[in-house]
């Protein structure tokens, strides 16, 4: 068994809704796990904050465009009439639902509802043009085996129980379609795994099912060695650890979630980053295998605040420490980055919102420094501190930029704090150390 998850812009019209069809038709055994069509989450979650805004009327008004934009599609997509009438009754169905939502007083619960409608109409169009087509697949509803605990974290106990009964459920398929993204919490509502969700929904699923490899497909020919909007000469990485995946992923690389890289690795499954429109390239393959002695990729994270705490000694040096930590974990903020002494700490964070009590309480024994426009950039591969001459040619590539932070604790990265203006010449003059 096999997972292939195909993103937005691989379902993003009626011919790449095709294409996708021919790609997972053969028969081999896979869960197929689809993304709404590209600008539709955005449309949705524009409904929905009309709604919270109190323009009831804006949201109903976006609602019909986008229904009327998705019957577009279910006009162009089937041959035979009974297909798409099919499918407009679902589009129907959907935007009914979410037109009720709208004249209810404004809910998480039922935002959450409209923000699943994208994934939930596609796969359903999928579902009918296969069948149209002749191919027999199984529509499974992710919100049957997708739960969230009580803390917001996937319940792979329930998702490994109730998907397999899922699929046991029909024992003459070997194709089966599925929503990324959405779920249900541990109160059983409908809820979502946050943006770039189905990168997670196809990790979770593999991981559950013990599939053989995780397919992430999207419309670019693997995860390159930098980010080819800024800098020309890139060229796509054939191999990645799964650390130096999760970290390219977490320090700004837009192809692969995060999340998805975990459950893999914990069952050590292959993933796989291939390109819809060029299926015979060979992508880049993420596994526990190691190219030994290589600086692999580089990748930057935007909107990075830095911080830079200073003890005041008015709590003991072994107490500093834990006193910031537990100032950050009050606010359920993380921190990116971080390098400390027993007096100083400078750290990185990429989410602003508690910054103000963080430094009203940080302030209480500690000077504090904040600066922001900021941006991390990271350097992935073959970085293990006996390795010598890797650091040379790093911190040399940046001799002309001014560097406000560097932070090298692992064996496959190390990364530096610069200012956002400083990101493209950073970026270009990384990309000499990058092996090809």
């Amino acid at each position: 068994m096999k997972i292939l998850k195909f993103g937005g812009s691989s379902v993003g019209s009626v011919e790449r809704i095709k294409h996708v069809a021919r790609l997972i038709s053969d028969e081999q055994p896979k869960v197929v796990v689809l993304s709404a069509m590209s600008g539709t989450t955005d449309a949705l979650a524009g409904i929905a904050a009309k709604l919270s805004g109190g323009d009831m009327d804006g949201a109903l008004d976006d609602a019909a465009r986008l229904e009327n934009k998705y019957s577009a599609v279910a006009d162009a997509l089937y041959r035979r009439a009974g297909s798409a009438g099919k499918a407009k009754k679902h589009i129907q169905n959907s935007f009914s639902l979410v037109r009720e939502i709208c004249r209810k007083p404004f809910s998480a619960a039922g935002e959450k509802i409209i923000l699943a409608q994208g994934e939930l109409i596609v796969t359903r169009l999928m579902y009918l043009y296969l069948a149209e087509t002749g191919v027999h697949a199984a529509l499974l509803p992710a919100v049957d085996f997708i739960r969230t605990d009580k803390c917001g974290e996937p319940d792979m106990r329930f998702i490994r129980k109730h998907a397999r009964k899922a699929i046991n459920g029909y024992p003459l398929n070997r194709i089966f379609i599925t929503q990324g993204y959405i779920c249900r919490n541990a109160s059983g509502e409908i809820d979502n795994l946050q943006r770039g969700g189905s990168d997670y929904t196809a990790s979770l699923l593999g991981a559950a099912l013990d599939a053989c490899e995780i397919q992430i497909w999207t419309d670019i020919d693997g995860l390159h060695s930098n980010d080819p909007r800024i800098v020309s000469a890139t060229s796509p990485v054939r191999r990645l650890t799964f650390d130096e995946a999760s970290k390219l992923a977490h320090f700004g690389a837009k192809i692969l979630h995060p999340t998805c890289i975990l459950p893999a690795r914990q069952k050590n499954i292959p993933v796989r980053l291939l390109n819809t429109l060029d299926p015979q390239a060979p992508g880049t393959l993420i596994s526990e295998a190691a190219d030994t002695g290589r600086i692999k990729a580089v990748a930057a994270k935007d909107d990075i605040t830095y911080l830079k705490i200073r003890s005041t000694y008015k709590v003991p040096g072994y107490r500093f420490l834990d006193k910031v930590f537990h100032c950050f974990a009050r606010s359920h903020t993380p921190i990116d980055l971080m390098v400390t002494s027993d007096t100083e700490i400078s750290l990185s964070i990429d989410n602003r919102k508690h910054l103000p009590e963080i430094a009203a309480a940080l302030s209480r024994y500690a000077d504090v420094t904040v600066e922001d426009d900021m941006v991390v950039v990271c350097v992935v591969g073959d970085l293990k501190w006996y390795n010598v001459g890797f650091e040379h040619r790093i911190v040399d590539s940046l001799k002309d930029i001014p560097v406000r932070m560097i932070s090298y604790g692992d064996n496959c990265d190390i990364s530096f704090v610069l200012r956002r203006n400083d990101k493209k010449k950073a970026l270009e003059a990384l990309n000499c150390c990058v092996s090809l």
